[in-house]
C-alpha cells in the first residue's frame, strides 16, 4: 500500500498513470488517497455491472467499480498486479469516495498544461465527455480522466439501481410518483 500527497504546482499536473490492458489512463494526484493491492469485494446486489461491490477501507465500506467495464472494455481477472485507487472526487456540492480497479498502475507522472490536447474529434458523437484530455508519450498516447463527469455517471447508475431494487421506476421523476 502507498499513499500519496499532493504537490502544489501552477505550472503542471500530477497524475496517477495507470493500465487497462496496453492503454494508459491518467487521474488526477490530488483525488487518489491511497493505492491498495486487489482484494475480492463483497458482492452487492442488483448493483449496475461495473460494481464489483464494496470492499473495507480504513473501516469504511466503499464502492469498488470495474473500470474496464464502465469504460465498456472486457473485463480480466485480477492478477499480481491489478491494483485498486481509492479515489475521494468532488462531484457537485460533495466528495464521492469510491474506489476504483486498475490491471496495473505505472508512476506518478507530471504534465504542463500545454501538453494537454482536447479530446479528439472523431466526426461522430462518442463518449468523450469524460475525458479531460490527451497526451502524447513516445509511441502512445495519455488518456486524462475528467473524474468528476466519469464518477457523476457512475453515481446516477449505482442511485438508479438502488431506486429499481425498491421496486421504483428510475425514468419516473418525483413528482410524477407522488402525483
Amino acid at each position: 500500500m502507498a499513499l500519496l500527497s499532493q504537490s502544489k504546482s501552477s505550472d503542471a499536473g500530477q497524475f496517477v498513470t495507470l493500465a487497462l490492458g496496453q492503454e494508459v489512463f491518467a487521474v488526477p494526484v490530488a483525488f487518489v488517497r491511497e493505492i491498495l493491492d486487489y482484494r475480492t469485494p463483497f458482492k452487492v446486489p442488483e448493483g449496475p455491472p461495473y460494481l464489483l461491490g464494496l470492499i473495507d477501507v480504513r473501516g469504511r465500506g466503499t464502492p469498488l467499480i470495474d473500470l474496464r467495464l464502465k469504460l465498456g472494455l472486457p473485463s480480466v481477472p485480477p492478477d499480481a498486479a491489478t491494483r485498486i485507487l481509492v479515489l475521494d472526487v468532488p462531484v457537485g456540492d460533495r466528495i464521492l469516495a469510491l474506489a476504483l480497479v486498475a490491471d496495473r498502475v505505472i508512476e506518478v507522472a507530471t504534465f504542463k498544461p500545454q501538453e494537454v490536447e482536447a479530446a479528439p474529434d472523431i466526426g461522430v458523437p462518442w463518449r468523450s465527455d469524460y475525458i479531460q484530455g490527451v497526451v502524447r508519450r513516445e509511441q502512445d498516447f495519455v488518456v486524462l480522466f475528467d473524474l468528476p463527469t466519469l464518477l457523476a455517471s457512475a453515481q446516477s447508475a449505482l442511485a438508479g439501481s438502488a431506486l429499481a431494487g425498491a421496486g421504483v421506476n428510475p425514468e419516473v421523476s418525483t413528482a410524477q410518483r407522488v402525483a
